[in-house]
């Protein structure tokens, strides 16, 4: 990462200390470039011995922090928060309101999210208690999180990691360590939903499904089809009217900004397959899709959060080398739920990935209460390996 991009990924902030409620613990706002590059290294330190962490591109994380490059800024509040004791950084926040969600759910809900922090409630709380009375200012009345930034954005999956800590993440997905649960906890925080991650290793789907679900596609006059790239703008619009309509009621889902999705598109088009990004049909009409994508985390495990100077290097290597995928997204139009769509969505891509060598994957995240999603993943074999917890608590004094 250069010394330009880290100068462009923060605005100038605040120079006065806010101090938490713990002792000795100094809270200060992100203030010019080597505080960012501080808030940007410090889970080099917080995952020194977890050999599971994958660690981020260093760059990437850079883009979605600047709030001149990436397009959340735009209907977005953000402040990023450093904790230090005795002059050591042990902790990192950034508290947001994104103005988007709360219009659209007509509530009044500050986040937290890009949470480190050293195994000491002290820091955790200082951290939190930052980003509440930042919350607060802006007239918020709870606090929730971890989000980067949002459920859309997934830099990293939502969420604290407290089950499947023996399974590196794979692509755009979240890793914490074991103890932030407690942490949130012990700070006041209580579950607010849990996001689950199921994974899928056959060397053949089921025979009775494939039947099944070959009666369903004829009866439904379904039509699955690959994204066409020769009209790649019309198929994002038609992924976008199915994504807006599916997920609509879903928790936590805000509607995606024409920048968000051109951002999103970009970012994943050098990688996207075109086999892995299915629009379901009827009569024409755009009812479903599913994305999956290859998991990169394969290659960028090995790159150290660098590109230059040798990590692109690195990464043409091991990409040859990835043997599993994530399914990003699946989502139905209402009206043609429960009609066996999400199954044959999900048993498209698993064919597809058992020709294109990725005999494995996860698909999620999940919504714990999303059942017709869940059952349909485990009529083909997937299981839950991994879950990942939001928490919320009041804003206190919020009035």
């Amino acid at each position: 990462m250069t010394r330009k991009d880290e100068e462009s990924a923060l605005r100038s902030g605040k120079s006065r200390s806010m101090n938490g409620p713990a002792s000795g613990v100094e809270i200060r706002p992100v203030s010019g470039r080597r505080d960012l590059r501080a808030f940007l290294r410090l889970p080099w330190r917080i995952y020194e011995e977890d050999s599971q962490w994958v660690p981020p591109l260093l760059s990437e994380v850079a883009k979605v922090l600047d709030r001149s490059k990436h397009p959340f800024h735009a209907h977005a509040e953000v402040e990023y928060y450093l904790a230090r004791r005795n002059g050591k950084v042990v902790g990192r926040v950034a508290a947001s309101v994104n103005h988007r969600f709360n219009d659209f759910h007509h509530t009044r809900i500050g986040n937290f999210g890009f949470f480190e922090c050293v195994d000491d409630v002290e820091v955790a709380g200082a951290l939190l208690h930052a980003a509440e009375s930042w919350s607060r200012g802006h007239g918020m009345k709870a606090l929730q999180g971890p989000y980067n930034f949002s459920t859309n954005d997934e830099l990293c999956s939502p969420g604290v990691l407290v089950e499947g800590f023996d399974h590196p993440p794979v692509l755009m997905m979240g890793h914490t360590p074991p103890y932030y649960a407690a942490l949130m906890e012990a700070c006041g925080f209580a579950k607010a939903k849990d996001l689950l991650s199921y994974w899928l290793e056959a060397e053949a789907p089921p025979e009775r499904l494939l039947e099944g679900v070959a009666r369903l596609r004829s009866r439904a006059k379904v039509l699955l089809r690959p994204l066409n790239l020769k009209d790649l703008g019309g198929d994002i619009r038609r992924i976008k009217e199915v994504y807006h309509s599916a997920w609509e009621r879903n928790w936590g889902f805000v509607p995606m900004t024409d920048a968000e999705l051109d951002h999103m598109a970009s970012s994943i088009k050098p990688v996207l397959d075109p086999r892995f990004c299915v629009i379901a049909e009827v009569e024409g009409d755009p009812v479903g899709f599913a994305l999956q994508l290859a998991d990169l985390n394969q290659a960028f495990a090995r790159m150290n959060g660098r590109l230059l100077p040798l990590g692109w290097l690195k990464f043409l290597l091991y990409k040859r080398k990835i043997d599993q995928a994530r399914v990003l997204t699946l989502g139905i139009k209402p009206g043609y739920r429960r009609k066996g769509l999400d199954t044959m969505l999900i048993l498209h891509l698993f064919r597809e990935s058992l020709g294109a060598g990725y005999p494995r994957g996860e698909c999620g995240w999940i919504l714990e209460d999303n059942m017709p999603m869940r059952r349909g993943l485990e009529r083909i074999g997937g299981r839950v390996y991994k879950v990942y917890r939001v928490y919320e608590r009041p804003i206190r004094g919020s009035g």
